[in-house]
């Protein structure tokens, strides 16, 4: 018997079969010590899943920030396709040929199901509709998790991760890797001295878009080596098509949320932590109307607004995707290495993920920066393995990110409801569309969730 599995098998018989609140999954986490290896499993083992797991397994230098993971085991890894290669991330086959002493599966339920004792963490790679039922399966057995963005495909989804992860105290994060940065934690510490004064409004710009194309009508063989119905999961039953997978499923609602979805919580992520917003209190979002339904729009503009309190004026957020600045934004005329502009009442802060400006430039000549205050991180994936452990807490656990994602989701509903909601974040309801309602949740195919 493993020393975890003896001290695992102390935990259900002091809690009858369950972890109770006098020890959750992080408690068990500091019983089983530092010294400990987080034994890892990968859902998802290919193209993005292949950069987490050279990371996770000390290969490759962690992204951003830390230098290479320590103290983790890779025990399985989960995948439904075999044929994507590329060079910078290959496909599953490689991790299958590569990690060869893990344990090899295309399901992830009978994965957790069959190694339930061997498995302490989960990483989730796969594409968006799969994020939650994955995640919320490995938290409700007492794993941690790290899943990839958005970490939801749903509002209601997203609330239920933060939730979950609560219940069970796993250590959670959002793969948002850029939140390590030193470059994320500078512009922070500018905003919150005050550099360029009362911040009113932040605006983000992402400069591409897929079109808008109605479902395909072929129905090709399906390759010998895609689990196609595995792939599906808890998406609605559709005949194989190339233009779903490796990367497209991004912009058909049945599997992701458009380029929103897609790159929304990488951008917003900085605005939320800088800003220390909650939730919106009205979100309204405009885009070509949608002759193609099942599929997202090739341009959007998003406009969030948060309330903060009677003696301050609201704060707004808009999100634009597509080749053309929109409304505010267009003023701004973003150099081309930014993606964003924070606007205070002295000046304003251009802002992209390796670089930061503040202007006007003469006003800021002799512009002496406040000292770091937020200290750097270890990495982003070594914050995880770290909690894991039950040293510290993750910068993007879920209690935090699934705001994040929460606001992204809505921008979504809505442009497909074509309503500006009024949210009522305490309820999870729409105050003055409770017909859109029906867009913050979704259907799952039997035996997924």
């Amino acid at each position: 018997m493993h020393r975890r599995d003896f001290i695992r098998g102390g935990v259900i018989l002091a809690t009858g079969g369950a972890m109770g609140a006098g020890l959750s999954a992080r408690s068990y986490g500091r019983v089983a010590g530092a010294n400990d290896r987080v034994n890892v499993a990968v859902i998802g083992a290919g193209g993005r899943g292949w950069r987490n797991l050279a990371s996770i397994s000390g290969r490759d230098e962690q992204e951003f920030a830390g230098g290479r993971v320590t103290g983790t085991r890779v025990v399985a890894l989960c995948d439904v396709d075999l044929r994507r290669e590329g060079p910078r991330q290959p496909g599953a086959a490689r991790a299958f040929d590569e990690f060869e002493d893990a344990a090899k599966h295309h399901d992830y339920r009978t994965m957790l199901d069959e190694l339930d004792r061997e498995i302490d963490a989960v990483i989730i790679s796969t594409p968006n509709h799969h994020h939650a039922p994955a995640s919320l399966m490995a938290m409700r057995r007492g794993k941690h998790v790290y899943c990839e963005k958005p970490g939801a495909h749903s509002v209601s989804e997203a609330r239920a991760m933060s939730r979950v992860a609560a219940e069970r105290g796993v250590a959670t994060q959002l793969g948002t890797q850029v939140h390590s940065s030193e470059n994320y934690r500078r512009i922070v510490e500018l905003i919150r001295h005050g550099a360029i004064g009362e911040v009113s409004a932040c605006y983000l710009w992402l400069r591409s878009g897929w079109p808008a194309a109605d479902r395909p009508a072929e129905t090709p063989p399906v390759p010998p080596d895609l689990r196609w119905d595995l792939w599906l999961g808890p998406a609605p039953e559709r005949p194989y098509h190339p233009s779903y997978i490796p990367t497209r499923w991004h912009q058909w609602w049945d599997f992701g949320g458009g380029m929103l979805g897609n790159m929304g919580c990488h951008y917003t992520d900085l605005v939320f932590w800088a800003m220390e917003l909650e939730a919106p209190s009205t979100v309204e979002s405009e885009g070509p109307r949608p002759s193609h339904p099942e599929s997202s729009p090739a341009w959007q503009h998003v406009r969030y607004t948060f309330d903060r309190g009677p003696d301050r004026s609201p704060f707004t957020l808009t999100w634009t995707h597509g080749p053309e600045p929109r409304g505010e934004l267009a003023e701004h005329r973003l150099p081309d290495w930014a993606w964003g502009v924070f606007v205070g009442s002295e000046g304003r802060l251009l802002v992209s993920y390796p670089r930061h400006e503040l202007l006007p430039e003469g006003r800021f000549a002799d512009f002496r920066r406040p000292d770091p205050s937020i200290p750097p991180s270890v990495g982003h994936h070594q914050e995880w393995i770290d909690a894991c452990r039950g040293e510290g807490q993750p910068s993007c656990h879920f209690g935090y990110s699934m705001r994040v994602t929460e606001a992204v989701l809505l921008g979504n509903v809505a442009y497909r409801s074509g309503r500006t909601l009024r949210w009522d974040a305490s309820r999870l309801a729409i105050e003055n569309a409770p017909e859109a309602e029906s867009l913050l949740c979704r259907d799952y195919r039997a035996g997924w969730m």
